[in-house]
């Protein structure tokens, strides 16, 4: 699969968090996240592995008791079955890859057709 730079394919899936997936194969799944300030992806938590890059911004992120600022350039592992959350401290961009494919994230897939 390829995928091709565009600004369509964004989903909202809570208030001010959009995700596209960028690219995915049988075993994971890679997705952008688009977060406004001042936003909070809610305590939950999934069977998937969640690893993670951020691009641009600032977020505090809480993985389990734990909570650490993170800044551009910076990266996270997320373990099955963890409760995990974010707060969204500017306006941020962050890279997530979920294994095993996160099925439910496929929906949000931007382009797979490449010039």
């Amino acid at each position: 699969m390829f995928g091709k730079n565009s600004d369509n394919g964004y989903r909202e899936i809570s208030n001010g968090i959009k995700i596209k997936t960028i690219s995915y194969g049988e075993t994971s799944l890679m997705t952008e996240f688009v977060l406004k300030k001042d936003s909070v992806l809610p305590e939950h938590k999934h069977i998937h592995e969640q690893i993670g890059y951020l691009v641009k911004g600032k977020i505090r992120l809480f993985i389990e008791s734990e909570s650490r600022l993170i800044n551009p350039g910076d990266s996270w592992c997320v373990p099955s079955n963890v409760i995990h959350k974010a707060e969204i401290i500017e306006d941020s961009i962050a890279i997530e890859v979920f294994t095993p494919c996160r099925e439910e994230y496929k929906q949000y897939v931007f382009s797979d057709d490449i010039d």
